[in-house]
């Protein structure tokens, strides 16, 4: 599976964003999709997961409610669509795809290249 992420940028804080992750080599149903970000001299942390069906979501305390994950199946597509964007949303985005239902970097087999969100206060 390749995978490439797009739609990263610089906004001020409250705006919004959307990200897009186009998959190809394998259809991403049989995947579980998950948004990871990794801001400067911190680990790579977990945003939002969604099977590959589209029928479960998942998304991590500091986004929930702010960030929406989706698919569109017909473009092997996952997006992320970020509002009400903050300073500390400020990371490199990535797309991943793994078989296992997890918010563990270690469970996804396969990455996006990243895609820059800078947000500015």
């Amino acid at each position: 599976v390749q995978l490439q992420a797009s739609g990263g940028g610089s906004v001020q804080a409250g705006d919004s964003l959307r990200l897009s992750c186009a998959a190809s080599g394998r259809t991403f149903s049989d995947y579980y999709m998950g948004w990871f970000r990794q801001a400067p001299g911190k680990e790579r942390e977990f945003v939002s997961r969604i099977s590959g069906s589209g029928g479960s979501t998942y998304h991590a305390d500091s986004v929930k409610g702010r960030f929406t994950i989706s698919t569109d199946n017909a473009k092997n597509t996952v997006y992320l669509q970020m509002n009400s964007l903050k300073p500390e949303d400020t990371a490199v985005y990535y797309c991943a795809a793994g078989r296992v239902r997890s918010i563990l970097v270690a469970a996804y087999v396969y990455w996006g290249q990243g895609t820059q969100v800078t947000v500015s206060s």
